[in-house]
């Protein structure tokens, strides 16, 4: 990078020499062409050219007639001679000035068009070379886009194919839990109770291979969470309704807060208990009551707020405010409605999903339950690229630009508003 970067300067400098070369050549043509005609500082010439036409003619033999006309007959007889070939010599002498100068005027008046000319192709030749790279550079963009687009394309492609392979991966998984499942419900035939342990085990197995392949990989789950364990820092202990996979207890655990989690997913809590994990097989709303008044610094769902219908989530918003000491904190992260991409792409994904929770309804149920101190605050936005992109304001009228680009800020809210909120409920 940093040989880039001395390339670029070194080119930039260059740059700059050559206009400054390009402008001052141009500033020394341009003063070149400012000159004079002879006609404009020689301001005698047309009369003198003209009185010297006049003096060339030849005035004739003079009339005879009395002394003095025979007088000058004869002595114009005897220097006429000389005197037509001197008028013959002015005579060519005269052409040949009042050739030159009018070639010269000609050429006077071409040369100040050649130089204007050449000055009118030197001040458009920076604009063409202008235009010219402008062009070079877009071909090299869209040439570019064209590339990555081919890119994105293969890449989607082993996407396409990487998610086969972890649903197939999944589904082997899937398929190991549900023999298991067979092979002791045929090893012990009374079988109503050993049937339904068989279908929970597929449930739970199935439901964890949803988990991985569309909530996202441990890793980038738990570094998302790692901001709201901070929020419990010395109000333990928290319990983590619906924990899963076990990323918020882990970076709870890392942060040294004391926490345990709640999973109805079998396969979810064998992987937690399996991380040392302190987690409950069970139902999050039984787990809160079987708790004391003012157990808890604090209660966190993440994603677990819309899987329950209206009556359990009002008795699970009531049982965590008797639960939590005060200043104890309820934290829920759920889907946000308010965009209609998370409804696509995240609450319509997931078949368990009851209903989506607008923020506004959530605020009012914990208030309705007790809690003093509400507040909402968006999370996951959109990538900017995958949003409505704003008009250029060229060629357009400043307040049309305006009102379109504002028009596209209100679809941008509401197509692609953030995917997630939090409420934040202190007791």
């Amino acid at each position: 990078m940093d040989g880039d970067s001395a390339e670029l300067n070194h080119l930039a400098e260059k740059l700059r020499e050559v206009e400054a070369a390009y402008a001052s050549s141009l500033k020394a043509l341009d003063a070149l062409a400012d000159f004079p005609l002879p006609e404009e500082t020689l301001k005698d010439l047309t009369w003198q050219l003209g009185r010297l036409n006049a003096l060339w003619e030849n005035p004739g033999r003079p009339e005879p007639g009395g002394l003095g006309g025979a007088f000058r007959t004869r002595v114009w007889d005897a220097v006429a001679p000389a005197i037509e070939r001197q008028q013959d010599f002015n005579s060519i002498l005269v052409q040949m000035l009042n050739g030159q100068a009018d070639e010269g005027a000609k050429l006077h008046v071409h040369l100040r068009s050649v130089i204007a000319a050449l000055l009118h192709y030197l001040q458009r030749l920076l604009p063409l070379i202008d235009a010219r790279d402008r062009s070079a550079s877009a071909h090299a963009v869209a040439r570019a886009e064209l590339i990555l687009e081919a890119f994105d394309r293969r890449l989607e492609s082993l996407e396409g194919r990487i998610d086969g392979l972890r649903a197939l991966r999944d589904r082997i998984d899937t398929l190991g839990e549900e023999a298991g499942a067979v092979r002791a419900a045929l090893r012990n035939p009374p079988a109503p109770a050993v049937a339904a342990a068989a279908a929970a085990a597929a449930e739970s197995a199935s439901y964890a291979a949803f988990e991985r392949r569309f909530r996202g990989d441990a890793a980038d789950v738990r570094a998302r969470l790692q901001g709201y364990a901070q929020l419990f820092a010395g109000n333990g202990p928290v319990v983590d309704l619906g924990c899963g996979r076990g990323e918020f207890l882990d970076a709870l655990v890392a942060a040294g807060i004391a926490a345990q989690g709640v999973d109805g997913n079998a396969r979810f809590v064998g992987e937690c208990r399996a991380r040392g994990l302190d987690v409950v097989q069970g139902d999050l709303l039984a787990h809160l009551r079987s708790l004391g008044d003012g157990a808890l610094g604090g209660v966190f769902a993440a994603q677990v707020a819309e899987h329950l219908t209206p009556a359990t989530l009002q008795d699970m918003l009531r049982e965590s405010h008797r639960v939590l000491r005060k200043d104890g904190l309820l934290l829920l992260e759920t889907v946000n409605p308010r965009s209609l991409y998370s409804l696509l792409e995240v609450f319509h994904r997931d078949l368990t999903h009851e209903r989506p929770l607008h923020p506004d309804t959530l605020s009012f149920l914990a208030a309705a339950a007790g809690f003093a101190d509400v507040r909402v605050e968006m999370k996951a936005p959109v990538e900017a690229s995958s949003r409505l992109q704003p008009v250029p304001a060229e060629g357009l009228p400043p307040r049309t630009a305006g009102i379109l680009n504002e028009n596209l800020d209100r679809l941008n809210a509401i197509l692609y508003g953030p995917q997630e909120y939090a409420l934040f409920a202190r007791r």
